[in-house]
């Protein structure tokens, strides 16, 4: 199943506190129970002012059907084609 990169714009979600994130944490899952098994978030990362989440999924409609039930922005979808780190380099 393919795996989704989601780039969220969040003014100030750098300074959100572990009850805001536990809360936004919480929606996401229960859009995603609602959604079924096809779409799983594996993790995010916060920064100052955007999320970037992973996510798998049949196709970006699944991604963007999440941020719409759920009210989060998805700024950008992007589809992964392939992962590298450094054993790449190993060939």
């Amino acid at each position: 199943m393919p795996k989704f990169i989601i780039e969220r714009e969040i003014p100030g979600a750098g300074s959100l506190t572990a009850a805001d994130l536990q809360g936004i944490s919480q929606k996401s899952c229960g859009v995603l129970s609602n959604l079924g098994p096809s779409i799983q978030w594996l993790e995010s990362y916060v920064t100052d002012d955007k999320v970037y989440c992973v996510y798998i999924a049949p196709d970006e409609a699944a991604v963007r059907a999440h941020a719409e039930q759920g009210g989060f922005p998805a700024n950008r979808v992007s589809q992964v084609r392939t992962i590298i780190d450094p054993t790449t380099a190993e060939g």
